[in-house]
């Protein structure tokens, strides 16, 4: 059998949209009040839970390499655990839901009793959606399970590690530990060389982490020696904002104040110019 790993992300939210608005559909149905609710529950109960079946395949397929984070393990196990103990509560609200169906013209009161069944079974099938995907997103956004997996592209690795060196950066920056954040600055320079964002990040650092105007000054000129497009106002804006705060940082207000004359007669419109422009009259 091909491994449906791949399919993971998407076939999980599949099942969880399905199974909780067939729950829903099935106790607006006890009213008796929405007559399409009934039906409507049926369907989509079933193929909730066929969804949820291939899931928990595909999760299974998936979590090798997961589960080899360090420190994922636990993570894991517990979403797998969840994962399976939904499954298999649908499948008993499948089965209740089948028989209701093969039983509908017969006796109307067992339909009634097996639809009651089949509602209460579905709200402890909610909760163990409901904590399966609390622990499939904690795999996400706490382990970073799954990067690289479902492409195979190295570059989503890549990605990955420059994220954690940009929010690990920030948040030595928000501790007021300008050092470490001045050697993670350059760190993601030095890894990613041909990222302008990564280069813009790393001057900025040598401005408001090491306070050293000569050096980002320097930094800017090869810079735009190398990979400034011409033509990209953004770009152009950072540039010379950076520019300014370098040439205060070294020393030189005129420099900084000429630097934003000439942006503001660039784009006269633009009101972060001027409050730079007010700032430092």
């Amino acid at each position: 059998m091909p491994s449906l790993a791949s399919w993971h992300p998407q076939v999980v939210h599949f099942a969880v949209a399905l199974l909780l608005v067939g729950v829903l559909f099935r106790w607006l149905s006890l009213t008796g009040r929405a007559a399409f609710t009934g039906p409507a529950a049926a369907l989509l109960l079933l193929a909730g839970t066929a969804a949820a079946v291939i899931a928990v395949q595909s999760g299974t397929d998936a979590h090798g390499p997961v589960e080899r984070v360090p420190g994922a393990r636990q993570a894991v196990i517990e979403h797998e655990e969840w994962g399976e103990r939904a499954r298999n509560i649908f499948l008993v609200v499948a089965a209740l839901e089948i028989a209701a169906l093969a039983l509908a013209r017969r006796s109307a009161r067992v339909t009634k009793g097996l639809t009651v069944a089949s509602a209460l079974v579905g709200l402890a099938g909610g909760v163990s959606i409901y904590e399966a995907a609390e622990h499939g997103g904690e795999l996400v956004y706490s382990y970073a399970g799954g990067v690289g997996i479902r492409s195979g592209d190295t570059t989503d690795v890549s990605r990955l590690l420059l994220a954690g060196l940009y929010h690990s950066a920030q948040q030595a920056r928000a501790r007021h530990d300008s050092a470490s954040a001045a050697e993670l600055f350059a760190e993601i320079a030095r890894r990613f060389p041909d990222d302008t964002t990564a280069r813009f990040l790393a001057i900025e650092s040598l401005v408001h982490d090491r306070n050293d105007g000569k050096a980002a000054l320097a930094a800017l000129a090869a810079l735009a020696r190398l990979s400034l497009p011409p033509g990209d106002q953004r770009l152009r804006l950072r540039y010379d904002f950076l520019k300014a705060d370098a040439f205060l940082a070294a020393g030189q207000p005129d420099s900084a104040r000429a630097t934003l004359d000439q942006l503001a007669r660039d784009f006269p419109v633009n009101a972060r110019i001027k409050d730079r422009l007010a700032q430092i009259k």
